[in-house]
């Protein structure tokens, strides 16, 4: 409660505590088995996931359809792995949504924050209320777009730039820490994405290829911010939904 400035009535105290104690059991039991990634108490432990869901999730199935995927790739080689963040000033602190569902506005601007970076060499914060207040439909002209082709995805983070993409969080995800994020229980279509996000490099652990991506709960969210999520079985759905823009 000190920690994260929680402050509850008498009768809400109770409440958060057997939520808190449920995760805090969930937590050791899975870090108890034969896992690719940790979990941690963080910032959610006092919320059941139905509460999280409303709170930091899309509401509404996102409709990828106009993704058809249009970015051809090069013929390579890529490197084993790349980090953006250590190439050079090409990426901005990792940030916090608060309680709003708008994560897909940080993953664009963190995005666009790179793609600006690498071309001009000035990294430039730009701002997420703005997308927000100036949301409307509109069509994706100016946009590299991929549809299910997460080696398109290697290709562009690997010779470009980082990429945004849009993945299904499921329960476990919320109280993530550490390690190659996997899961048995989301899906891998574009009707089930909730969250948006910024990949930034990718690598390998122990034979286990993965994404580091950028998130936007809080540098004190994962890995100061950031995870590893499995790389090349379109984990989630991670590679239904994403894209780069054009500068």
């Amino acid at each position: 409660m000190a920690q994260h400035n929680r402050v509850y009535s008498m009768k809400e105290y109770y409440e958060r505590l057997q939520i808190f104690t449920e995760n805090k059991k969930r937590i050791d039991k899975h870090n108890e088995g034969n896992h690719t990634f940790t979990m941690g108490l963080n910032q959610f432990s006092d919320m059941t996931f139905s509460e999280f869901r409303k709170s930091f999730l899309w509401s509404e199935p996102q409709n990828c359809s106009a993704t058809k995927g249009n970015y051809f790739s090069s013929n390579g080689p890529h490197p084993d792995s790349i980090d953006w963040r250590k190439k050079g000033n090409y990426v901005t602190d990792v940030k916090n949504q608060g309680s709003c569902g708008s994560c897909w506005t940080f993953s664009t601007t963190g995005c666009l924050e790179s793609v600006t970076a690498i071309s001009t060499g000035k990294l430039v914060p730009l701002s997420e209320q703005q997308l927000v207040d100036c949301a409307q439909d509109f069509n994706n002209h100016g946009f590299f777009l991929f549809q299910y082709d997460e080696m398109g995805m290697v290709d562009a983070v690997a010779t470009r730039n980082p990429v945004s993409l849009a993945f299904e969080v499921t329960s476990d995800f919320m109280l993530y820490s550490q390690g190659v994020y996997t899961s048995t229980e989301c899906h891998k279509t574009t009707d089930k994405v909730n969250h948006a996000v910024l990949a930034v490099g990718y690598g390998q652990d122990s034979g286990t290829p993965y994404w580091i991506v950028k998130n936007s709960w809080g540098s004190g969210w994962g890995i100061g911010g950031y995870f590893l999520i499995e790389r090349g079985k379109n984990m989630c759905g991670l590679a239904a939904c994403s894209s780069f823009p054009v500068v």
